[in-house]
């Protein structure tokens, strides 16, 4: 099996608790689930914050069981508060 880049680009609330530049290298076929793990276990501090984002590649909200094969940017996109 050969590994992917992921990307991680974060907007909202939790963009100001992960750094700018971030890739996780997973298994080909890793979930989007397992590379919020991957996020969680290295910044503990956002498990609250990233249980209630939306993930995205492109301009497509995915779903966290989505397989990832080729690498990628999954987009985290914080709920918005306000009207």
């Amino acid at each position: 099996m050969h590994s992917i880049n992921i990307c991680i680009e974060a907007f909202g609330a939790i963009e100001k608790q992960l750094p700018q530049e971030l890739t996780f290298e997973c298994e080909f076929n890793a979930t989007v689930a397992e590379v919020l793990n991957m996020i969680v276990q290295t910044y503990p501090q956002v498990e609250a914050m990233l249980e209630r984002c939306a993930c995205a590649i492109g301009e497509d909200i995915i779903s966290r069981q989505q397989h990832l094969t080729q690498n990628s940017t999954v987009v985290l996109l914080s709920p918005v508060a306000g009207g």
